[in-house]
């Protein structure tokens, strides 16, 4: 009886051993890859990011004008008006923190650490999937001359892309997956969502772009930036002509309203003021009561961009 104990013993020594080396070993090496270039892209990112409220020059990057100087600089390169490596770097974060969660939460009980792994697995899956689409996106604007006019080369963006591409590939082919077919459907509704909502954002910002390409766009951000201020109410129809004159850039107007009953207002800020009439401007400290053109708000604010 010990004997036979014993080769049992041994036997499941060998069977658990014969199981483990059974394991592929991309299965045994995609997280800590994944966790590593995670780090890096989170590092690239977070460069990037850094220069840009600091208004340094990216390394590599020193020619003006063209190539990456002109994609970081493009609406492209921003989403909501927040520069798009913080979303990158959120991206590679949640990613690195998902292919590590197995060895942060492990478990003694098997099934649970399995449980574990097909759930961040799952996670990893579906957020490289949508990664790995906005890439392939950026890259099309840049083949295609989408920006500037012309192919542009961008070492950053496509060293990104070249990381997102890597993490989506060792997702895939790094996890013993129970049903592929149902992981592909969700990677394609992923998809559809993902470039859905990127073309939709990207087609808001460049008609915002647009408008604010006009003389009227650019006087109104002229003025916003010297801290101009136009003041009216809601029921006003000369305060309407006013918003007229600027056509589509009209809701770039820095428009203070006086009348307690419309929208935003600012009845105490209008008093402080002692605003009279509508519309009444306020330019460099001085009033200018009634209407304006839009050369005398450009001559009065010290506009010196084109007024084509």
């Amino acid at each position: 009886m010990g004997l036979l104990a014993l080769l049992a013993g041994r036997y499941k020594l060998s069977g658990t051993a014969t199981r483990k080396r059974s394991e592929p070993w991309l299965h045994r090496w995609s997280r800590p890859a994944i966790a590593a270039i995670s780090l890096f892209g989170f590092s690239l990112t977070t460069y990037l990011t850094v220069t840009h409220f600091l208004g340094q020059q990216v390394a590599l990057c020193n020619v003006e004008g063209s190539g990456c100087d002109l994609v970081l600089s493009s609406e492209y390169a921003k989403i909501f008006g927040i520069p798009l490596p913080i979303f990158g770097a959120l991206g590679y974060l949640t990613l690195g923190l998902l292919a590590t969660t197995p060895y942060i939460l492990k478990k003694d009980d098997p099934k649970s650490q399995n449980q574990i792994k097909e759930v961040s697995a799952f996670l990893m899956f579906m957020v490289s999937s949508a990664t790995f689409v906005f890439s392939g996106y950026l890259m099309y604007l840049l083949a295609s001359g989408s920006i500037g006019g012309k192919p542009q080369f961008c070492i950053y963006c496509i060293t990104s892309a070249l990381n997102m591409t890597l993490i989506w590939l060792l997702t895939v082919f790094g996890n013993a997956w129970k049903d592929i077919g149902q992981l592909f459907f969700t990677g394609a509704i992923i998809a559809i969502v993902t470039l859905t909502g990127t073309l939709g954002v990207y087609a808001s910002q460049g008609k915002l772009a647009a408008q604010r390409n006009t003389f009227a766009g650019r006087l109104a951000v002229h003025l916003t930036e010297t801290n101009a201020k136009m003041y009216g109410a809601y029921w006003c129809p000369h305060c309407m002509d006013q918003k007229k004159k600027f056509g589509e850039a009209q809701k770039l107007i820095p428009y203070v309203e006086c009348d307690a009953k419309g929208e935003k207002p600012q009845p105490e800020l209008c008093a402080q003021k002692g605003i009279k009439g509508y519309p009444t401007w306020e330019i460099n400290g001085k009033m200018l009561s009634g209407e304006r053109s839009l050369d005398e708000l450009a001559d009065a604010s010290g506009y010196t961009g084109d007024r084509n």
